[in-house]
């Protein structure tokens, strides 16, 4: 494994070279003239896996945006709809997975990267624990045409709205990602980071507080309706409780991250 330096910076990432030498490889990059090695410059850098990190919580925070026309559709009755908006949630979840295999696919474990490889590998997983998230709560929905009873609908309508603002937080930070990378994970960008992160935390707590509130209120209702419509009206609480949990979690990963 070789590592270059580049104005006091470690400049990543390539695996082993047994047919060059360390200078070699060295003046194969900084000497544009220097044709000894066949090898190509490309082959020397790993495809940084960043990018495609971001576009797959875009993808995942996609699936949560549209879980809301999901609700509003089932509060609605309106089946037909809350089928076609359940099928675009399968649609991009399926993307987000396609980029997660993507992802993994051309992470080799001979690469050489700035954060550890099983740190955003974990980063990725809980990502996508969001995409299916929603993807979940749309199909035990959809499957059962569970009504949400008149009384609590803009309690959940309300218990969706943190949750997806807690996601949305999760993205934000992400977003970061990049510019946190080229600031070698220090400085003002690392401490933006926390900043958001610490934020993410506060809406996180927000969500459990309209979790006790919304169970509170079915509990209120509980003799009125059947016992299984019960059962699985806290459990699609406790499903969209679970978005901010996720979300927590992937700020909690970018955390390390700085850390590391």
């Amino acid at each position: 494994m070789f590592l270059i330096a580049q104005k006091n910076r470690i400049i990543w990432a390539f695996g082993d070279y047994p047919y060059a030498s360390g200078n070699d490889l060295i003046r194969r990059v900084f000497d544009p003239g220097y044709t000894k090695m066949t090898n190509p410059i490309g082959a020397l850098f790993g495809r940084s896996p960043i990018g495609p990190v971001q576009t797959h919580m875009v993808k995942a925070q996609s699936c949560i945006c549209l879980l809301g026309d999901f609700l509003e559709a089932s509060f609605s009755k309106d089946w037909q709809k809350a089928a076609e908006i359940q099928q675009a949630i399968r649609s991009i979840e399926n993307e987000a997975d396609a980029i997660k295999r993507d992802i993994r696919n051309h992470l080799p474990r001979s690469l050489w990267l700035p954060v550890a490889r099983n740190d955003l590998l974990e980063l990725l997983r809980d990502q996508d624990r969001l995409a299916n998230r929603a993807k979940d709560i749309a199909g035990l929905m959809l499957g059962r045409k569970m009504e949400i009873p008149a009384e609590l609908i803009d309690a959940v309508r309300e218990d969706y709205q943190t949750n997806l603002s807690t996601s949305a937080q999760a993205l934000k930070a992400i977003q970061e990602l990049d510019e946190l990378l080229e600031a070698g994970f220090r400085g003002k960008e690392a401490n933006l980071v926390e900043e958001l992160v610490i934020e993410l935390d506060e809406l996180e707590h927000q969500s459990d507080m309209s979790q006790v509130k919304l169970r509170s209120m079915l509990f209120q209702l509980e003799a009125s309706l059947p016992p299984v419509n019960v059962m699985f009206l806290y459990k699609i609480i406790d499903m969209l409780g679970g978005i901010s949990d996720i979300s927590q979690k992937v700020g909690s990963r970018l955390l390390q991250l700085v850390a590391h």
